[in-house]
């Protein structure tokens, strides 16, 4: 420069379009540690739609114990105190943009932070949500009244689906995908048979399936386009004085049943090790211990993460 002098450009003068590209590649914890009290330039691209599409959790992990009462499970404070902290900061930063939200199968979170979280996120389209032990009734479907646009769900089993599916089917008209972390029943599928007929995806995969529960999807959904039952325990419930034998291949009243569908996955091989992990785990996946983040896979991809 002229006189050997240099013009010093301030951090607060970064194009925000380019500081915007940087944040994008920073996590959630990054993005929440203090970034946007910089400066307001900086704080308006940390609030800029693009980094808050998907706000995903599904590195946290609730400190835990199990208890032997209702619900279950008993989180530390201190554990509970840092998932609301996080919660709070990101969707203050994100300004009602969130879509897709992500928990971890580890995350046990409350009904208090479900509720804050539902009131901020009104444009949520996809939830994967696989621990429920604390959430009541009431709070889920406080939360399921709220997500008008949700499109997509990833659940566990719950003991009662009726209540859900039926607030799922009054508020959220364009549902079109589930995933079922957990045994599936005939109660569950005649659930869904009378609350979401429109349904288009279902994953079971890596569950217990019975096949009756089976046979009611389907039957009873008819715009079912993808069955995924990849890595199942497949039951069939006999006469007395018999009871149940676990299926060992798909017999031709189901793949009747399912050439309707553009896509049914399956997988029963004694050869594959997520279907010798679903036997030895009695179809109800122990996930953590397996390889960190192997929950998050799904044959159909639209439900992968």
């Amino acid at each position: 420069m002229e006189d050997g002098y240099s013009i010093a450009r301030r951090w607060e003068d970064l194009d925000t379009d380019v500081l915007v590209k940087i944040l994008q590649s920073f996590n959630v914890f990054e993005l929440t540690s203090g970034i946007a009290h910089v400066c307001s330039a900086w704080r308006m691209a940390c609030c800029d739609p693009l980094l808050w599409k998907t706000l995903d959790l599904s590195m946290l992990k609730s400190n835990f114990i199990i208890i032997l009462l209702d619900p279950y499970v008993y989180v530390d404070s201190r554990s509970d105190k840092m998932l609301t902290r996080l919660l709070k900061i990101s969707l203050s930063l994100s300004k009602g943009n969130i879509t897709t939200l992500i928990f971890h199968f580890n995350l046990y979170v409350s009904d208090d932070q479900l509720t804050y979280t539902a009131e901020r996120c009104p444009r949520l389209r996809r939830l994967v949500l696989p621990a429920w032990n604390r959430i009541k009734k009431t709070g889920i479907c406080k939360a399921i009244g709220t997500w008008k646009d949700l499109e997509s769900l990833t659940m566990p089993k719950i003991a009662n689906p009726p209540y859900l599916m039926e607030e799922i089917s009054k508020n959220c008209k364009n549902f079109n995908k589930l995933k079922i972390m957990g045994p599936f029943d005939v109660l569950f599928a005649s659930t869904l048979a009378a609350f979401l007929p429109k349904l288009k995806v279902l994953s079971l995969r890596c569950s217990v399936v019975y096949k009756d529960a089976l046979i009611i999807v389907l039957d009873g959904l008819q715009h079912l386009e993808v069955l995924n039952i990849s890595h199942c325990l497949l039951i069939e419930v006999l006469p007395p004085p018999a009871s149940k034998r676990v299926v060992k291949e798909i017999d031709e009243s189901i793949r009747r049943r399912a050439s309707q569908l553009r896509e049914f996955l399956t997988c029963m091989k004694d050869s594959c090790i997520m279907c010798q992990r679903t036997k030895n785990d009695e179809g109800l996946m122990r996930w953590y211990k397996y390889e960190e983040g192997l929950w998050k896979a799904d044959e159909v991809s639209s439900l992968a993460l």
